[in-house]
């Protein structure tokens, strides 16, 4: 059994994404407690805690918040361009699971030894899984190594790999899951990181261990929209027949 399996009852767990938008930081507040409890109430296993529209300081409210209503979904933190800050919510709160953009293949081969030691560190002080990007959207490839080089060593530092294509809400390439799976094989759990849909979660989730999934639950399906309850709905309906069908 995975550190996944046994931190969520649901096999291939799906995290919704709560991105922080909003005027002022009390409707940020306002709206990602909102948006939790249309998720809650849809039957996500998890909340991401992201600060895409938002700072630092409004993903620690939101996390009070969300701690304080348990909802029943995990609760997870995405604090961009500041791991250090996610390490340091998740020791002050009871946070399940950290993501982290990319774990492997961002950096030049010279800033690579301070990278790993100081992650390994942090990893080391908290209990949360961590679910680490490699080749992920927007990311940089500096390592020089291959890309199976590059999944190697971000598996030996995450709990579970994290996979998209190449922006926000574009669909994950089948191509790329399928090579991520045979160099990483079963022993580390694989999550799609973006573009999942209705039309193709039984697909997606053919290939992968579950998934995270914010602008198709909105309107417009774009990060910029407001969450939809009937959205929500929808996708976790499919969520679970494309479970029933791969169970």
């Amino acid at each position: 059994m995975s550190k996944l399996d046994r931190v969520f009852a649901e096999s291939k767990p799906i995290l919704g994404m709560l991105h922080l938008g909003g005027d002022t930081p009390e409707d940020r507040l306002s709206r990602a407690e909102h948006e939790a409890r249309i998720l809650a109430d849809a039957g996500v296993d998890g909340f991401v805690v992201e600060n895409y529209f938002g700072d630092a300081t409004d993903v620690e409210r939101a996390l009070e918040r969300l701690v304080a209503l348990n909802l029943g979904p995990r609760i997870g933190v995405n604090l961009l361009r500041d791991n250090d800050r996610a390490f340091a919510l998740a020791r002050q709160y009871p946070v399940d699971f950290i993501q982290i953009d990319s774990i492997s293949g961002h950096l030049s081969p010279e800033d690579e030894p301070g990278f790993a030691a100081h992650l390994a560190q942090d990893r080391a002080s908290v209990p949360a899984l961590l679910l680490g990007g490699v080749r992920f959207k927007y990311q940089p490839v500096l390592s020089g190594r291959t890309e199976a080089e590059d999944l190697a060593l971000g598996a030996k530092r995450c709990d579970a790999v994290v996979v998209t294509s190449d922006a926000t809400g574009q669909e994950t390439d089948p191509e790329k899951l399928r090579r991520f799976r045979a160099t990483l094989g079963d022993a580390t759990p694989i999550i799609v990181g973006a573009g999942m849909t209705e039309a193709n979660a039984e697909a997606q989730l053919a290939l992968a261990d579950g998934a995270i999934v914010g602008s198709w639950l909105k309107e417009g399906h774009v990060d910029k929209g407001l969450m939809s309850a009937e959205y929500a709905q929808r996708f976790m309906g499919a969520v679970r027949r494309a479970r029933a069908v791969l169970a």
